[in-house]
C-alpha cells in the first residue's frame, strides 16, 4: 500500500481529500494534520510515502514543514497542494525541494497521477507548470524577483510580509535575531523595496499572501 498523509488545516479539504484517496486501491491514509508542528510531531510516529502538504498552515508553514522532512524524512514525497495557482508559487517550490506542485482544484486522476509518480521519484509537473518551465527556458518569461529567491528567503519573506516581527520569526526557526536581520535587508534588496510594508504590499501584489 502507497502510504498519504493529509497535511491542511481546513477539515473540509482534508475529508474530499481523504474520500478521494480512499475511492483509489493501493493507497492508505498515514494521518491527517491540521498544522505544520502535528505534521512533524505525526511523522516521529507514522511513516509516509508521499506528503500532501498545504502551504498556508497556521505556525509552521509548508515551506517550513518542507524543509524540516528533506532533513529527518528524506525518503518521504513532498506534493504541494495549494489554492494558489501555479504562476504564483510552483517554480519556487520545485526549485526548493518539492516533489510536485497541484493546485487544489484538480481532477481526481491528476491527483493520483502525481503521487504516483512522485513516489517513483520522480518530479510531477503540470501541463501548466510545464508551459511556465518551457517560456522561461526558451527566454520567454522573465522571473519575477520572488522566484530567485532561496528556500530561507521564502520563509522569511512570507513570514515578514505576514506581519510577524524578526524576532518572533528567528524563534520558529530557530535562528538567531542577527541572521534573521541579515535576510531581511537581503529580501530589500532582492525586492527593490525599502519597509515591511512594502513587503507586505509585494506579497499581495504578487497573490503569495491572502488579504
Amino acid at each position: 500500500m502507497l502510504r498519504v498523509a493529509i497535511v491542511d488545516d481546513h477539515q473540509i479539504v482534508r475529508a474530499g481529500f481523504r474520500e478521494l484517496l480512499g475511492e483509489e486501491m493501493g493507497f492508505e491514509i498515514a494521518f491527517e494534520a491540521s498544522s505544520g508542528e502535528q505534521a512533524l510531531e505525526c511523522m516521529r510516529e507514522s511513516a509516509c510515502d508521499v506528503l500532501l502538504l498545504d502551504l498556508s498552515l497556521p505556525g509552521k508553514s509548508g515551506i517550513d514543514v518542507m524543509r524540516s522532512v528533506r532533513q529527518r524524512h528524506p525518503s518521504t514525497r513532498v506534493l504541494v497542494l495549494s489554492s494558489f495557482p501555479e504562476e504564483r508559487y510552483a517554480l519556487s517550490m520545485i526549485r526548493n525541494g518539492a516533489d510536485g506542485y497541484l493546485c487544489k482544484d484538480c481532477e481526481r486522476e491528476q491527483l493520483f497521477s502525481a503521487i504516483r509518480t512522485v513516489h517513483q521519484g520522480r518530479r510531477y509537473v503540470s501541463a501548466k507548470t510545464a508551459e511556465l518551465l518551457a517560456e522561461e527556458m526558451l527566454g520567454g518569461g522573465e522571473r519575477a524577483p520572488h522566484e530567485n529567491l532561496s528556500e530561507r528567503e521564502m520563509q522569511v519573506f512570507l513570514r515578514l510580509a505576514q506581519g510577524e516581527s524578526v524576532s518572533a520569526i528567528a524563534e520558529v526557526l530557530n535562528l538567531s535575531v542577527k541572521t534573521v536581520s541579515t535576510y531581511r535587508s537581503r529580501l530589500l534588496e532582492k525586492l527593490k523595496v525599502s519597509s515591511n510594508a512594502e513587503l507586505a504590499a509585494y506579497a499581495l501584489r504578487n497573490g503569495l499572501i491572502m488579504e
